[in-house]
C-alpha cells in the first residue's frame, strides 16, 4: 500500500480570519507604492518600524508580535519586508506568520460603536473610556458616567463631526 500525502489547504485563511495582519499590512503596502519607497528588504524593514510607531490598538500588538516595536521580544520583521519586496500577496503573507505564531491571527478589531445614533448613557465606563482613548485623549478627573459622557460630547464635533451633527440630543 502507497501512502501518498497530499497538502492539504487547510492552511489558507479562512473569511476574516487574521484580519488585522491582512487590513494592516495591505494599507502599508499600499503606502509604500504610493510613496515610491524601494522595494527591497531593508527600506520595506525600516518603513515598517517606522508605521508600527504610529500603530495604536490591535494594529500595535501586531507590530509588537512581529518585533516592529521597541519592546518586542522577538524580531521576525524580515517574515514581512521580504516577501513584500517581491510582492507577496499580504493574506499569503499573515497565513505564514500564522505559522510562526497563532496569536497573530487571534487579533481582532474592537466593533466600533456607531457615535451618531449610540446611546452613551447605556455604554458601559470601559467603552466610554476606549472612545475617548481611540481619539488620543484622556479624561482627566471623570469620575462618574457622566463625566465621560460629557468629555465625549464636548470632543465628539472634532473627532466625529458627521456623528456629531447626526445626534439631536446634544
Amino acid at each position: 500500500i502507497t501512502l501518498v500525502l497530499v497538502p492539504s489547504g487547510s492552511d489558507a485563511l479562512k473569511e476574516g480570519e487574521c484580519e488585522v495582519c491582512v487590513n494592516f499590512l495591505s494599507r502599508f503596502y499600499q503606502s509604500l507604492k504610493d510613496s515610491d519607497v524601494k522595494f527591497n528588504s531593508e527600506s520595506i524593514e525600516n518603513a515598517l518600524v517606522k508605521t508600527c510607531n504610529d500603530a495604536k490598538g490591535k494594529e500595535n500588538r501586531l507590530c509588537y508580535y512581529i518585533g516592529a516595536t521597541n519592546d518586542a521580544a522577538t524580531k521576525i520583521t524580515n517574515e514581512v519586508s521580504k516577501p513584500l519586496s517581491y510582492h507577496v500577496p499580504v493574506e499569503k503573507i499573515c497565513e505564514k506568520l500564522k505559522k510562526k505564531d497563532s496569536q497573530i491571527c487571534e487579533l481582532k478589531y474592537d466593533k466600533q460603536v456607531d457615535l451618531s445614533s449610540v446611546d452613551l448613557k447605556k455604554l458601559k465606563v470601559k467603552d466610554l473610556k476606549k472612545i475617548l482613548e481611540e481619539w488620543g485623549e484622556a479624561c482627566k478627573g471623570c469620575v462618574e458616567k457622566s463625566d465621560f459622557i460629557r468629555k465625549i460630547n464636548e470632543l465628539m464635533p472634532k473627532y466625529a463631526p458627521s456623528a456629531a451633527k447626526a445626534r439631536t440630543d446634544l
